[in-house]
């Protein structure tokens, strides 16, 4: 069995590369850090790594091109990162590059992957989206928006393949805060106790493995998901403000 995982080179993406490679899979590593990718590759053995950048559009077809008859059976979406500010007040270069990476390399990847396992009838898709993916998200706007995205297209996926009668699956990781460097990256700090990128990874490979379609880690994460559903949505809006401002870099 083999993986192609994306945003290989740290946090949830490094963990989920160690996660499969002990369970015996072999692997297709990708992220913009080629010296940690030659890392990887010298620490788990049975991988291949390809240095990419995924917020530019040539870069996702060059993966693409470079896993052309590897047989890979479980694409992982995992490359990703956040922008913290006011909508008037972030760069707006830097967002459309996250949008870039948070939704048009996953719709690329997901695609093309998704013909290929449909003529095999097997594979596996895993989505890293987040547990922002079921809410709005003021001074994470851009962030927030791209993880509904993810969390809605691999919804929508899971039902067209359930209506084929399809064996490829699909599982969207839905985590609440991970201790990664994605809050380095956004600027903010921690305002709850994260989670291990290790246990995320298990979580997230047990979840896909099983075919389960939402994998939400931390029962604090799932009530809290669960409960917006019920809470009016610009009083939601001010509760995740309120979080989120808390999250400020002092």
């Amino acid at each position: 069995m083999k993986a192609l995982i994306t945003g290989a080179t740290s946090g949830i993406g490094k963990a989920l590369a160690r996660e499969l490679r002990k369970r015996g899979w072999e692997l297709v590593l990708t992220g913009r850090n080629k010296d940690v990718l030659e890392e990887l590759r010298d620490e788990l053995g049975g991988t291949e790594i390809i240095a990419a950048d995924l917020s530019r559009r040539e870069e996702v077809f060059k993966v693409c091109k470079f896993c052309r008859g590897k047989e890979i059976d479980m694409l992982v979406n995992n490359a990703g990162y956040g922008i913290f500010g006011k909508f008037d007040e972030t760069d707006l270069e830097d967002e459309l590059d996250m949008i870039s990476v948070n939704i048009q390399a996953v719709h690329i990847l997901t695609k093309i992957f998704l013909r290929e396992f449909k003529k095999r009838d097997h594979g596996i898709i895993l989505n890293v989206a987040s547990s922002a993916g079921f809410l709005t998200g003021p001074l994470l706007s851009s962030y927030y928006a791209s993880k509904n995205y993810v969390v809605r297209l691999s919804l929508a996926i899971a039902e067209e393949l359930r209506r084929d009668r399809s064996n490829v699956t699909v599982t969207v990781l839905c985590p609440g805060p991970v201790d990664t460097n994605f809050n380095n990256r956004a600027g903010v700090s921690f305002s709850m106790k994260p989670i291990s990128a290790g246990y995320a990874a298990e979580y997230a490979v047990e979840k896909a493995l099983k075919g389960r379609l939402i994998a939400i880690p931390g029962l604090m994460v799932r009530a809290g998901v669960w409960a917006s559903r019920f809470v009016p949505y610009k009083l939601l809006s001010m509760l995740v403000y309120g979080i989120q401002e808390r999250k400020k870099d002092v």
